[in-house]
């Protein structure tokens, strides 16, 4: 399996530099869709619920105290990536990818996966609880069932 440090290597080839806080919601799109379209988690790391929305601890350790995230702070290996995974976060970069990372904060923060994780956090409150696999392919899954458009 590829790990995060992967797929953020190749959003940010795709994409240059973005804030921190938009390339940790696109890795979690990107993980939400793959558990839906092609069946299976695209990365192992753990995505925690904290605050601003979604985070992979790993990932926020690499990009720690910067602002704006290059390809040359992430070391990944795009090059690992399927075809068929490229093909998914491709997907996401066209769908997502021109959203601030405000506006993808607050779409985690509407819905199912991110809130279970919160659940008895008050807003604002550190936390960092798991976001379950399980959680996310039943939400989204739902979600593509219902015919609705990823971007809600």
């Amino acid at each position: 399996m590829v790990s995060v440090f992967d797929v953020a290597a190749f959003i940010l080839h795709k994409k240059n530099t973005m804030p921190a806080m938009k390339l940790q919601k696109l890795v979690y799109y990107c993980q939400a869709w793959s558990l839906v379209w092609d069946e299976q988690a695209l990365f192992e790391e753990p995505i925690e619920a904290w605050a601003n929305g979604p985070v992979v601890r790993k990932l926020y350790d690499a990009h720690r105290g910067k602002f704006r995230v290059t390809q040359s702070d992430i070391q990944g290996n795009p090059s690992r990536l399927s075809e068929t995974q490229c093909e998914t976060i491709q997907a996401i970069l066209r769908d997502y990818g021109n959203k601030s990372s405000q506006w993808l904060s607050d779409l985690t923060h509407s819905e199912h996966p991110w809130q279970e994780a919160r659940k008895g956090l008050s807003p604002g409150v550190r936390g960092n609880k798991v976001i379950s696999l399980a959680s996310m392919a039943e939400y989204y899954e739902a979600v593509y069932s219902d015919g609705l458009d990823i971007e809600n």
